[in-house]
């Protein structure tokens, strides 16, 4: 799509308004939890820089996700985290009024605008119930990402389902032509396109030709490949927190199998497009709800965000037209290969001065150094690289010194997750006179970006088929760091053998742990420490092609062309 076919399809469209649980703008402002939220940043990012009419709705989170504590022997505590909205946010003027639990709720919204490499800008609305007129209950109710009971839960999706859809209306946003739904957290927003065409007649009106209204309307984007991530809230609680007039139609149209309303079914029923967010994924999700067609759509990260400050110089130099076309990054290929283990020494030289500054610990800048930085919860599987420490330790013993910096949450809930945090802190005990294992804590979009910019292999290990997309592999290509992973999620597709990083195991689906554990302690020890410690220029060559291959391709300019031709204007 070029871009006078793209200034005519603007012209044509009114907004698109993007709904997410979590967006993730400012690394300040904590109303993101992980990947969710920082995908739901780059696409606004990638639609501000293309010029697209998008408009990104939230919800505030008052005392954010929250600040991580470990103590010394990897023990999370959770505290609720202190920010001033009014030093990123604009207040804006108008209320709406939102019905939950019986009673009306007064909600406000703040605005964030985006801004793009050519000047245009995306507006981002938090919606926010900390108003006087509130009830206690209400007015704390945008405090905690994912916080509280699952009652607490219901009412924040249908703040940002219901609330979300009135506050565009009262804001002037008049013609939203789509609503982009990212995961099923906001589906109730096509309960309330519904209402609004039932206006007159009650929602128990509601016939054929009004769904089929909502559903050309509504875009629906999956991440999640386990029944179990899907959210789900029994029938009994519908009923009060929305009313029965609402509840009676979510059930009239088939979205409360056996009294539970699922809120990915929901989404599923009235979008007219619906994708998985890597082929793989789309691949689980057709299996999982085979009633519904499923494209995939791979995610992508944005390129100048995510893109360390000394690899944006040598880019400027090279390859002046990146930041506009990411697909001129292929060019990557003509930089000389002594530029580029340059411009890495400078990205690894400043997160281990970061390291530094948060733990006193010196790590060698010479020394190959791993990167584990993922939400800390079982099917991630942190912990594969300690399976087998004696093997651990005979590699390095053989091959050269290895450092590992691990970062992450756990959701206060997962306790399994938990305890993985706490298993990686007697890991680096047991291994200290081996191995160099740091744990920080507070992983955020500052860390992301030095992490995955000054290591020099990212690692993921994810439990296969549970990877739906991933995208900190991604961010680490754009700076020229491969990828020792589980071929699972976006990693099919950007895996080259030897260009763009190393496989751990196969490509079946499901294989026993104990494979993928020797499989990657073969890599380890036959491929890439060999490669690293004994042919520097190759090594180099290596990260050259994964920035040529990968980051060319997983961006979210990508992403968005592709989402403009197959979602949002598809005929």
């Amino acid at each position: 799509m070029d871009g006078d076919s793209l200034r005519q399809l603007m012209e044509s469209v009114g907004t698109v308004a993007y709904f997410s649980m979590e967006i993730g703008v400012e690394p300040g402002m904590p109303t993101y939890a992980g990947g969710l939220g920082v995908l739901a940043g780059d696409t606004l990012r990638a639609a501000a820089d293309l010029g697209l009419p998008v408009a990104g709705m939230t919800l505030l989170y008052r005392k954010g996700y929250f600040h991580q504590r470990l103590d010394a022997a990897g023990r999370q505590t959770e505290h609720p985290v202190e920010w001033s909205p009014d030093k990123y946010l604009e207040p804006m003027e108008p209320r709406i009024s939102v019905t939950l639990d019986g009673r009306p709720v007064a909600v406000r919204a703040w605005r964030y605008l985006v801004h793009g490499i050519a000047r245009l800008r995306v507006p981002v609305y938090f919606l926010d119930t900390d108003l006087g007129e509130n009830h206690p209950a209400d007015r704390s109710l945008t405090d905690f990402l994912y916080g509280g009971d699952d009652r607490n839960r219901l009412k924040q999706e249908a703040l940002l389902g219901f609330g979300g859809v009135a506050m565009l209306k009262a804001l002037g946003h008049e013609r939203v032509t789509l609503y982009h739904m990212n995961e099923g957290h906001s589906a109730l927003l096509t309960i309330a396109l519904l209402e609004k065409k039932t206006a007159e007649r009650g929602l128990a009106a509601a016939g054929d030709d009004d769904r089929e209204a909502v559903r050309d309307q509504c875009i629906f984007t999956t991440h999640t490949p386990v029944p179990a991530g899907h959210d789900q809230f029994p029938y009994g609680l519908v009923v009060p927190v929305l009313g029965e007039e609402r509840a009676r139609a979510i059930e009239a149209n088939g979205c409360c199998p056996a009294g539970v309303l699922n809120m990915t079914n929901l989404a599923l029923s009235f979008s007219r497009y619906v994708n998985g967010v890597a082929m793989r994924h789309g691949e689980v999700s057709r299996d999982m709800f085979p009633h519904y067609p499923i494209d995939s759509i791979t995610n992508g990260v944005h390129a100048l965000t995510w893109t360390s400050t000394p690899f944006r110089a040598l880019y400027d130099h090279h390859i002046p037209d990146w930041r506009h076309d990411n697909l001129y990054l292929r060019h990557a290929l003509s930089i000389p290969v002594g530029e580029i283990r340059q411009a890495h020494a400078q990205a690894k030289g400043e997160l281990l001065a970061e390291v530094h500054r948060r733990t006193g610990a010196s790590l060698d800048p010479a020394a190959f150094t791993l990167g584990f930085a993922r939400r800390a919860t079982a099917y991630k599987r942190p912990h594969l690289l300690f399976e087998d420490p004696a093997r651990l330790k005979d590699i390095v013993r053989r091959r050269g010194p290895v450092q590992i910096i691990y970062a992450g949450k756990a959701h206060p809930k997962d306790l399994p997750g938990k305890d993985l945090i706490a298993q990686i802190f007697r890991a680096a005990e047991s291994l200290k006179d081996a191995v160099r294992i740091i744990y920080l804590e507070e992983y955020d979009m500052a860390l992301a970006k030095l992490l995955c910019a000054g290591v020099d292999v990212w690692l993921n290990t994810p439990q296969k088929p549970h990877e739906a997309s991933g995208t900190s592999g991604m961010k680490a290509a754009m700076n020229g760091v491969p990828s020792l992973s589980v071929l699972d999620g976006w990693w099919i597709e950007g895996h080259v053998e030897g260009v763009t990083g190393w496989a751990i195991g196969n490509h079946e689906v499901y294989e026993p742990s104990g494979d993928e554990v020797d499989s990657l302690y073969r890599k380890l020890d036959g491929v890439v420490l060999p490669l690293f410690y004994g042919q520097h220029d190759g090594f180099g060559a290596l990260m050259r092609s994964t920035i040529a291959h990968n980051g060319s391709y997983f961006n979210a300019q990508r992403m968005m062309y592709q989402y403009l031709r197959n979602a949002y204007f598809r005929t």
